[in-house]
């Protein structure tokens, strides 16, 4: 029997600027133009939003910035700027291949049994932009991998994306078990923030954030005890009500996010049918889940944390103690929600700060577009084989 492939490795990355929560809500509502409704929806949602900073890669969104030319925010006339989608793109493509192959360098070089030419896979997971040759092609280049590398790129699925790009990597695994594949996630979200009085768009602007992660995912028996996350099983559910709810298309000056407020209330209506199949196969875990104690018998949650909203919707209806919603927290708090890589920072915390034990499970889930929620199951190991 082939042994079941483990996650490791993690590591993650965000830019250098940082946007205070306070500061960015006051450039937003002083926007010319807006109407005293949106000003109030401004202040009320990044007040609400559960976040204090968070990051971007627009240097000239800083308050230390002297840009001569900008193109995201006018700091001398306090207006934030409307280009094209097509700049906004080209900004990505420059900055997202930094953050694509310096994470997936960490992660390498970070393991301690794996090296570049052991990468059998790459999975490249993002949404906030698009270029060819991709992420995916510029990570074999720079890490010197082999050409016969098979690459994948996961584009433009939303906040769960990290999910499929796991359980691909599991499924890799489960059919070589020398595979070694490398998944990284790199979102830009914050080059498409922008003013509007659209109660969805402001909603979206008080939340997302840029951010990278990038981990190991393989079944090889290796030396060291490097702790990781074996990963048990997945699900993927859809609430087909929540399809107009949640959605990422692409307009004339960026893509657009909608984000309505009934996301979080969708989530708690269907959130105990999307996750029964999870755990309804392992014995004791199902009898905990219709018992509504499952909190009880896997002891970590690493949530997306889509928003304060909707941690406190699954908290509440997962029966969930503040401890067990602490990692996603905390990392909304610092850090925004950086969709597809978030979900992989809450794990990393987990593993590093939440003190999680070896044979500890974990549940991971993330929502996006559709609506749809992608599930995991995983026990915290110290190595492949255990």
């Amino acid at each position: 029997m082939s042994r079941p492939p483990v996650l490791r490795s993690l590591q993650t990355i965000v830019p250098d600027t940082v946007l205070v929560q306070d500061q960015v809500r006051d450039v937003f509502a002083q926007q010319p133009g807006l109407g005293r409704l949106a000003q109030r929806i401004v202040t009320t949602s990044f007040n609400v939003s559960g976040i204090d900073t968070r990051h971007t890669v627009i240097d000239e969104l800083s308050l230390d910035s002297e840009a001569t030319d900008p193109v995201f925010f006018d700091r001398g006339s306090g207006m934030l700027l409307a280009p094209g989608t097509k700049a906004r793109n080209d900004f990505y493509a420059r900055e997202a291949a930094k953050l694509f192959v310096e994470a997936a360098r960490r992660a390498i070089d970070s393991d301690p049994d794996l090296e570049p030419a052991d990468v059998t896979h790459v999975i490249t997971v993002s949404c906030t932009g698009f270029h060819a040759p991709g992420p995916e092609y510029e990570i074999v280049r720079a890490l010197g991998l082999s050409d016969a590398v098979q690459r994948f790129h996961l584009g433009f699925m939303g906040c769960y994306a990290s999910m499929p790009a796991l359980r691909a990597a599991s499924q890799f695994c489960a059919a070589d078990e020398n595979a070694v594949v490398l998944v990284v996630s790199v979102e830009l979200c914050t080059l498409h923030l922008r003013s509007s009085e659209n109660p969805d768009t402001i909603v979206a602007s008080s939340l997302f954030a840029d951010g990278a992660a990038a981990g190991i995912v393989t079944a090889r028996d290796l030396p060291s005890a490097s702790t990781g996350l074996r990963l048990d099983r997945f699900h993927t559910a859809i609430a087909p009500e929540g399809e107009k709810d949640m959605a990422w298309t692409i307009g004339d000056t960026g893509f657009e996010m909608i984000l309505s407020t009934a996301v979080p209330q969708i989530i708690g209506e269907t959130i105990i049918g999307a996750l029964r199949p999870l755990y309804g196969v392992e014995e004791g875990l199902g009898e905990a889940f219709e018992a509504g104690s499952v909190g009880d018998a896997v002891q970590h949650w690493a949530i997306h944390p889509g928003g304060r909203s909707i941690l406190d919707k699954v908290q509440e209806r997962l029966r969930l103690s503040d401890a067990q919603l602490h990692p996603a927290r905390d990392v909304l708090r610092e850090n925004g929600n950086m969709s597809s890589a978030t979900v992989l920072f809450v794990l990393k915390r987990i593993l590093e700060v939440e003190g999680a034990s070896t044979g500890d499970r974990v549940s991971a889930m993330a929502f996006g577009p559709g609506l749809t929620a992608e599930s995991a199951l995983m026990t915290v190991v110290a190595s492949p084989g255990s």
